[in-house]
């Protein structure tokens, strides 16, 4: 395994995390794909063993289980201190109309939910999982600030938002003196690159790290070798629809390139999928999902394997615009 930063942070993680979604009560929550905890204890010590030491979840998944799954593994295997801990705030968790947002408020209160799933005294970084409409950023980011200082949180991070949302609220922060983001998770992979048009050359510019999700897109790009079997989660993931369906004849012809160059070399098209998006400086981990540890492993090898310009251009050149639905 390998290592960098986070942008310009002093956050040291492996180069690919282990995204936690799929780590859940799936009579929680609206995935029922997910795993159990003996499922899911298999996968992340294995991960651990391979070197990956970035776990990120969400309070949202499987309404806090993964959190629950992965503190509870974390505190009986593993040393806290080897480990960083990401998890995400913003989505509704109860029906009430407090529930959900970015206010001081919510913030407060799901900090220490989460902590208390998660069996530690602090997240590594915490990250607003969307941008609130309803809250001034002014109000979302002094309340990450107090975070910091009251120890509860380590370094504060961004996911899917607009490249004017996340600029404004570096600015308020740096103008207030308060901590700034160090990261955005942007949905970003060989069929959804929308992010290279503002958001990319502004992390790149300013050095915040990038770690993306679904960078095999749901696996879409992972559909050949040892990963082309359908699972449970490829026949009820509303959310592929959601975010391929209406692209998915340029799509194919992207598809159809990655298998081609994977197959010439030997490999699996998740190897040469993340393989592309370990070739972009910016990009500090991508956020790998895994259900088996077969996949984990596969997944892992990319982190050793470089392409040469041609194969890049080659599975670039296909790409249309797509629509960017998750940040509707």
């Amino acid at each position: 395994m390998q290592y960098n930063n986070i942008g310009n942070s002093g956050l040291k993680v492996s180069r690919l995390g282990l995204g936690c979604m799929s780590f859940g009560d799936n009579q929680r929550g609206s995935h029922s794909w997910t795993l159990d905890e003996r499922e899911s204890r298999e996968i992340l010590l294995k991960a651990f063993d391979l070197g990956i030491n970035y776990f990120d979840t969400a309070n949202i998944y499987s309404l806090g289980s993964s959190e629950e799954i992965l503190g509870n593994i974390i505190n009986k295997y593993l040393l806290r201190e080897d480990i960083v801990i990401s998890t995400k705030v913003y989505e509704k968790i109860t029906d009430s109309p407090l529930s959900g947002g970015l206010s001081r408020k919510e913030l407060f209160y799901q900090i220490d939910q989460s902590l208390k799933r998660l069996k530690t005294d602090y997240i590594d970084l915490y990250v607003i999982h969307r941008w609130d409409p309803y809250t001034p950023i002014e109000e979302t980011m002094e309340a990450l600030n107090d975070l910091i200082k009251l120890g509860k949180v380590r370094y504060i991070g961004a996911s899917s938002m607009r490249a004017w949302q996340f600029i404004k609220a570096q600015y308020v922060s740096k103008m207030n003196g308060w901590s700034q983001f160090i990261s955005m998770q942007s949905h970003y992979n060989l069929i959804s690159r929308e992010e290279e048009r503002e958001m990319i050359p502004f992390c790149e510019s300013e050095g915040f790290g990038f770690t993306p999700w679904s960078p095999l897109a749901r696996g879409k790009l992972a559909s050949n070798n040892i990963m082309e079997e359908n699972t449970s989660r490829k026949e009820s993931d509303k959310v592929q629809k959601w975010l391929y369906d209406e692209s998915s004849s340029n799509d194919r012809t992207i598809i159809s390139t990655l298998q081609k160059i994977s197959t010439e070399k030997g490999l699996s098209s998740a190897q040469v999928s993340l393989a592309w998006l370990l070739s972009k400086k910016v990009v500090s981990a991508p956020i790998i999902g895994c259900t088996t540890v077969r996949q984990l492993v596969d997944n892992v090898k990319s982190v050793e394997l470089s392409l040469s310009p041609a194969d890049i251009v080659e599975l670039e050149s296909s790409y249309l615009p797509h629509n960017t639905p998750e940040l509707s």
